[in-house]
């Protein structure tokens, strides 16, 4: 993906004045990727989704979901560190130290305050650095270049990585990508298609949907906050979080 992206730097980017999102000068390019993957949602993953929500018993929906933001919480930790929020750094080690008993299948924990999730990108624009442009990636959906740098980080916290968890956590993390995938797919269904079969230009309202979500978990940091609506907020945790 880090090769992805230096190629797609080296595009011709689109003049000022022809770009629908000022933040978008390879938006020609990202436009043929985005119906790449509209495509592989609409032949792949919505299928697969709408199969695993009514088929699976809302038991083992519960707990792969639990499982998907388990996994999340070492880099949440890290970074809430990094940016100086310890309480939420120290609520995210307790609810995976705990949780962790079972993989993060079963939420062990009976604190309701849950850790607010914290990620790379978050922590590179606390420090000031620039946000870069936006990009389409194959698979992974549009995101910021600084983003997109982030999440590579967040990928290598990994827990199972780290724990080195044996030939079951193996397993588990070969599958943690797609099963998670799926799982948020089948969990924001309805919304996502409502917003991808519905908008006048899906790229366009996704692009405003990203953008309208980082700055909303940069509130902290940046001036004014842009609220999204429901279903942007579901299309946008599927599309590019």
């Amino acid at each position: 993906m880090i090769v992805f992206a230096a190629c797609l730097g080296a595009c011709t980017s689109l003049p000022v004045d022809e770009r629908s999102e000022v933040r978008d000068p390879y938006e020609e390019t990202n436009r043929k990727i985005f119906a790449f993957n509209m495509a592989a949602d609409s032949y792949v993953l919505e299928p697969v989704a709408s199969g695993y929500r009514n088929v699976a018993p809302q038991p083992v929906q519960t707990a792969v979901a639990n499982h998907v933001n388990w996994v999340s919480l070492p880099s949440t930790a890290v970074n809430s560190t990094l940016q100086g929020k310890f309480e939420n750094a120290a609520l995210a080690v307790l609810h995976f130290a705990v949780n962790g008993l079972t993989l993060g299948f079963a939420n062990l924990t009976e604190d309701d305050v849950q850790p607010t999730q914290e990620d790379f990108g978050q922590t590179l624009a606390a420090a000031n650095v620039p946000e870069g442009a936006y990009i389409e990636v194959p698979l992974l959906g549009g995101q910021s270049v600084r983003a997109f740098s982030g999440r590579v980080v967040d990928f290598v916290l990994n827990p199972l990585s780290a724990l080195q968890a044996g030939q079951v956590g193996e397993t588990v993390q070969t599958a943690q990508m797609p099963v998670g995938i799926v799982s948020t797919r089948a969990q924001y269904f309805d919304q996502i298609n409502e917003v991808k079969y519905n908008s006048l230009d899906p790229y366009a309202r996704t692009r405003s949907v990203y953008y309208q979500r980082r700055e909303g978990l940069l509130a902290d940091r940046l001036p004014g906050q842009i609220v999204a609506d429901a279903n942007d907020d579901a299309f946008d945790e599927f599309f590019g979080d």
